[in-house]
């Protein structure tokens, strides 16, 4: 099939899968017990917001834009919010429930139970003005012209302009397993996507990590049974545990293969562009919170784009 054709029938499976999932994922909650509210009662049921949510992540339009286009909408879906409904989507607890256990599903569905892994990061703008491959590139040249190699634990701007992700993406089927975020830096981004990654059902056979994670600390986070594979410095030593040892020794030993193994690494990057391009490279929202539910959904985007598969 053409880029094209295979593109066409990973979003009608997407499309078609969307609303039986999203029913599942919110009739599993349940709210043993809720305070008293204030104001007005509800107007939208959970499925409805999880749709919202999810759809207007997708269009990429403003909040207020996309509350307008509801008027279309609203012909085949009855739904009539405002803007600020929308926005307040993105800091609801029950929807992000709801999205957890959308992702849970999916994976579920795709039968992924074992699985051998890649892990990398990447930054969405929080400024038009500012694209993250460019400006980590510049970064990155202006380091080594330095001499310094301070990464994501450099003193950060006093203007936030980027939000970080991770994720951690399985081979076999191009799920992401699990995903973390951060304003501050990649650093904190993959510790919040090991702490997601502890809480589904999946295990790690092997895993793929950048220059950045070629320590022994990150090596260590993983099983004693997982195998990491991270490209080595040129400062690296043997200083470390047991597991760090057995993997420095590998790459000596088996340079070749172990090589070929770290370089399926390069998938993750292929995913981020394949996100990006569909879904932009910017996030609308300013609040902590927000941008990370923004984030989230555009993975369960990538995710759901990749049923198909």
């Amino acid at each position: 099939m053409t880029y094209e054709q295979r593109l066409a029938r990973r979003i009608k499976e997407a499309m078609r899968s969307l609303e039986p999932l999203i029913h599942e994922a919110a009739t599993t909650i349940r709210v043993c017990h809720e305070a008293d509210r204030r104001g007005r009662p509800e107007s939208l049921t959970l499925e409805q917001k999880v749709k919202l949510l999810l759809i207007k992540q997708l269009v990429g339009e403003s909040n207020r834009v996309f509350a307008n286009m509801l008027d279309l909408f609203s012909m085949v879906s009855g739904m009539d919010v405002s803007y600020k409904t929308v926005e307040r989507l993105y800091s609801d607890d029950m929807v992000m429930m709801a999205l957890h256990n959308l992702h849970v599903l999916i994976l579920r569905k795709k039968g992924v139970k074992i699985s051998d892994p890649t892990g990398d990061g990447t930054g969405y703008s929080l400024t038009i003005k500012k694209n993250y491959e460019s400006y980590a590139q510049k970064l990155k040249d202006k380091a080594k012209e330095n001499g310094d190699n301070k990464g994501d634990d450099a003193k950060p701007r006093r203007k936030r302009l980027f939000a970080y992700a991770f994720t951690i993406m399985d081979l076999n089927t191009r799920l992401y397993l699990a995903c973390g975020h951060s304003l501050r830096s990649e650093k904190e981004a993959f510790e919040g996507a090991m702490a997601m990654l502890s809480h589904t059902d999946v295990e790690l056979s092997s895993m793929r990590l950048d220059r950045y994670y070629s320590y022994p600390t990150y090596v260590n986070a993983f099983g004693g049974e997982t195998r990491v594979y991270v490209m080595r410095k040129r400062n690296s030593t043997l200083k470390g545990s047991q597991k760090w040892k057995d993997t420095m020794k590998e790459f000596i030993t088996n340079t070749v293969g172990y090589l070929e193994e770290y370089h399926k690494r390069s998938n993750s990057e292929s995913g981020f562009a394949q996100d990006k391009k569909l879904l932009g490279w910017t996030v609308a929202q300013r609040r902590d919170d927000r941008i990370g539910c923004a984030l989230f959904s555009m993975e369960l985007w990538h995710n759901l784009f990749n049923l198909a598969s």
